[in-house]
């Protein structure tokens, strides 16, 4: 299943995300998953790791196992290298072994002091909090982002962590509107005012953090993940599937794209696995009525200031 983007590309609804996934894991893993059917892979310069699935991917074009073309690779640009754009794209480029790339995202809306291309550091002050640069605004970014679809080196540009204004804003002064807005959404983050907000510009949602973080956000931020809970479970019993694909199938049924991440192969093969049945609209509902509106990602516990205040 796909998704026609606004800038006339398809990209697949189901994705595989590679944050925190560890490097010497990450051939076997993207292998595994071009052999199951994953045909879409999420990446960030903040991911640190894009070398690794350079070579990875590089492995499955040689040995024929895939074509470039028939990938959607997504990678994305650091706060700190806001300033940086071409240049930061072309870092990436270069460790992904690509010669363009189907998406690139503002990661974040915000630029960062500037560490050095490709570092992507996170500086902080003498007092903790994140160095913001005031310097560099949201819309200067996002047109040297339009330049890389000129230069060829880029198919769609989009947004992340956007929230309804910021992504108003952006529709408001670009010349090429972004095609996706990635987001954490899930069902105790439902965020339906942003993602009604979006698809009625045309903007497709990427879920990340599809599943609610599960182990990777408790570890990290100390949330909890809607996996365990007990409605989902009953939920998933009624239709023979697990919590997991339950809500990837309530995210796809949204229309939004999902891009859960796993390093486990079982794992990796039930996320794919959520095409053959159909939520009912009752149970479509009930799921409805579990938003907490609980955001797991917290990235204010590293920055010392909450930029989604």
């Amino acid at each position: 299943m796909e998704i026609t983007l606004n800038s006339g590309f398809k990209m697949p609804i189901v994705g595989l995300g590679v944050w925190r996934m560890e490097k010497e894991g990450i051939r076997d893993l993207i292998i595994n998953a071009i052999k199951i059917g994953y045909r879409h892979l999420d990446c960030a310069a903040d991911y640190r790791n894009e070398a690794e699935v350079g070579e990875a991917l590089t492995e499955a074009f040689k040995t024929g196992l895939v074509k470039r073309e028939d990938l959607f690779i997504t990678t994305k640009l650091w706060n700190s290298d806001h300033g940086h754009v071409i240049e930061a794209c072309k870092d990436s480029l270069k460790k992904l072994q690509l010669d363009y790339l189907d998406l690139f995202l503002v990661h974040f809306p915000v630029a960062t002091k500037h560490t050095g291309v490709g570092t992507t550091d996170s500086a902080l002050g003498d007092d903790g909090v994140l160095d913001i640069d005031t310097t560099i605004s949201l819309e200067t970014t996002w047109h040297d982002m339009e330049k890389l679809v000129s230069m060829g080196l880029v198919r769609s540009i989009g947004i992340s962590n956007y929230d309804v204004f910021l992504t108003r804003d952006c529709l408001a002064y670009s010349k090429i509107k972004p095609a996706v807005n990635q987001i954490e959404t899930h069902p105790y983050f439902q965020r339906d005012s942003l993602v009604k907000f979006c698809q009625k510009h045309g903007i497709c949602v990427t879920a990340h953090t599809p599943l609610g973080g599960a182990t990777a956000n408790a570890e990290w931020f100390g949330t909890v993940s809607c996996l365990d809970d007990p409605v989902l479970k009953d939920v998933a019993d009624k239709y023979k599937k697990t919590v997991a694909q339950v809500v990837l199938r309530w995210g796809i049924q949204r229309n939004t794209v999902v891009i859960p991440k796993t390093s486990k192969p079982t794992r990796l093969e039930e996320n794919f696995q959520v095409f053959d049945f159909e939520l009912s609209k009752e149970d479509m509902e009930v799921i409805k009525s579990m938003d907490r509106k609980y955001r797991t990602n917290q990235p204010a516990k590293f920055w010392g200031i909450d930029l989604y205040a």
